[in-house]
Formats: structure tokens, C-alpha cells, sequence
């Protein structure tokens, strides 16, 4: 297995690949502890699904496969979504939660038809649109790592940036009002984060599982600490942690999907945290309440035995 991974990582595309899905975990991790806070996971995956009909239109309109181009149509649709799920729960009696799903099915049922219009077009390079939904990091190639590489790396910047403004909004929005920040704009700026963050992934990750690199990392480091600026440390590394085992695992057979591995490793680690953090782990709290149930259970006997010798 050793000279299997030795053998993997020595080719220039799969450390291409790695590259890209190390520094796609970070800004998954460090934009998906935020959204989870500030209780805006599933706009994540709305938007995940949502970017499918912006990548299919702009192929139709351009006739050809390049990567930026249909990276800027998936923003694009993306945050259309986010935009009709803030007006329909703003201006309707539909509650966010619904009209996420609402969206999500609607932008995702669009794509889907789109893709099938796409697949029985004549234009000859269409070749790859499907791994768009499920994800194909092997595909992966030096431009397509570098403008990963920048747009994490900005996503990154940004965030630290204004690490204290989006931590006064999301803990104490009446604060922040209070303090004349822009909360709009700050609501505005965060979701084009976030929409940017999982248009950068789909082509590695794909659409239907990208939700879980911003929702699985941030879930896990939140049971590590109750701190904002660790948890956002610790999403981003778990995030990198699934990338390289993720890649890694996937090197052991031809095939294999990237995308999923990288899902799989993050759901490990979720689990392991479940289980072994050292506050809220489940097995955690059970080895405490065996001790205490212990010493109270001693203090019970001593107490017994000392009103026997009175």
C-alpha cells in the first residue's frame, strides 16, 4: 500500500489534485463554520445545486468548456438563488427552511434539464459538463489548481479580514446594528463569500456533495471548542485533512471519484469527534458520568460507614 501511495503521489496530476483539494477544505471549513453559526448551511446547499443551471446556460451561449467562464455562470445563478430564497422568505408567509427547498428544487430541476438540452446539442465539446454534479478532481489540471489556489486564498483573506464584523453579526445582530455596521451589505458580502467558496469546489466535489465540505468540517470542529476563531482553525484543517486522505484513498483503484472519498474522510472525522471530543464527545461524557456515578457511589460508603461507627 506504501509504494501504491508513493507511486500516486509522485504523478504531477494527482499532486495537482491534492493542491486543489487541500486548499478547497480550507475555504470550505473556514466560510462553513461561519454559515453554521449564523444558521445558513442549507443556503449552502441551495446554492450547490442551484449553480448547475448557470454552468449549462453558459456553455450554450459560449459553445465551449472553459473553466472560468463557467465558474462566473454558476456565481451568478448561485447567488440568484440566494436571492430568491431572501425575497420569498421576506416578502411571503413561507419560512426560510421551505423556501430553500423550494429553490434547491426548482434551480436543480432547471439544471437538470438544461444538461439533458446540453447532452443532445451538437456542439462537440461537451465532453465533462456531467462531472459537474457529481464532481471529478481528477480532471483537475494546473490552471484549473491555480485559479483554485487564488480564489481559496482570497476567500481566506477576505474572511480574516472582516473576522470581527461577521463575528459581532452573527452572535449579536442588534449589537452590530447598534455599533452602525452595515448589515446588509456585511449579509451581502458573506453570501457572495459563500457562493464563491462552493463554485470554486463543484468542479472537484460536484454539486450534490458540496454541501457537505461546508457543513461536515464545521459540525466536527464546533465539538473541539466553543471559540470562533479556533473553530473556523480547526474546520479549516479538517476540511484539509479530508482533501489529502480523500485524494489519497482515491489513488487506489481507476476510477474512483475523488469527490466522494473526500465526503467520506470528513464524515470520519465527524464521527470521531462525535465520539471523542473532549466536552461534548459522546463517549466522553460517558466515561465521566462512570466516574462520578463512581466517586458518588464512594462517598456514599464512607458516609455509610462513618455513621456506623458513631
Amino acid at each position: 500500500m506504501d509504494d501504491v501511495i508513493k507511486i500516486s503521489l509522485a504523478d504531477a496530476n494527482t499532486q495537482w489534485v491534492l493542491l486543489g483539494t487541500i486548499l478547497l477544505g480550507i475555504s470550505s471549513g473556514v466560510l462553513g463554520s461561519i454559515a453554521l453559526l449564523r444558521k445558513q448551511s442549507l443556503i449552502g446547499d441551495a446554492v450547490a445545486h442551484a449553480s448547475l443551471p448557470g454552468i449549462c446556460v453558459t456553455f450554450l451561449l459560449l459553445g465551449e468548456k472553459s473553466l472560468f467562464p463557467l465558474l462566473i455562470g454558476a456565481a451568478i445563478s448561485g447567488l440568484l438563488a440566494t436571492f430568491c430564497i431572501q425575497a420569498i422568505s421576506s416578502y411571503s408567509i413561507i419560512k426560510e427552511d421551505t423556501a430553500i427547498g423550494l429553490v434547491l428544487s426548482v434551480f436543480f430541476g432547471l439544471g437538470i434539464v438544461l444538461l439533458t438540452k446540453v447532452s443532445q446539442s451538437s456542439v462537440g465539446n461537451k465532453s465533462g459538463l456531467n462531472d459537474f454534479i457529481f464532481g471529478q478532481a481528477a480532471a483537475l489540471v494546473g490552471s484549473d489548481v491555480k485559479l483554485m489556489a487564488g480564489a481559496a486564498a482570497l476567500l481566506t483573506v477576505i474572511t480574516w479580514l472582516l473576522f470581527k464584523e461577521l463575528k459581532v453579526l452573527t452572535f449579536d445582530p442588534e449589537f452590530a446594528k447598534g455599533l452602525g455596521l452595515p448589515k446588509k451589505l456585511l449579509n451581502f458580502v458573506f453570501l457572495t463569500l459563500l457562493v464563491s467558496a462552493i463554485v470554486v469546489g463543484i468542479q472537484a466535489v460536484g454539486v450534490i456533495l458540496m454541501a457537505a465540505m461546508l457543513i461536515t468540517p464545521a459540525i466536527s470542529a464546533r465539538y473541539w471548542t466553543d471559540s470562533l476563531a479556533r473553530m473556523i482553525v480547526l474546520s479549516g484543517v479538517f476540511g484539509a485533512i479530508s482533501g489529502v486522505f480523500g485524494t489519497i484513498f482515491s489513488t487506489f483503484g481507476t476510477g474512483l471519484a475523488t469527490g466522494p472519498f473526500i465526503v467520506v474522510t470528513a464524515t470520519f472525522i465527524f464521527f470521531i469527534s462525535l465520539l471523542f471530543a473532549p466536552e461534548r464527545g459522546l463517549l466522553t461524557k460517558w466515561v465521566k458520568r462512570l466516574r462520578l456515578n463512581k466517586r458518588l457511589q464512594h462517598e456514599l460508603v464512607l458516609r455509610k460507614e462513618g455513621k456506623s461507627c458513631q
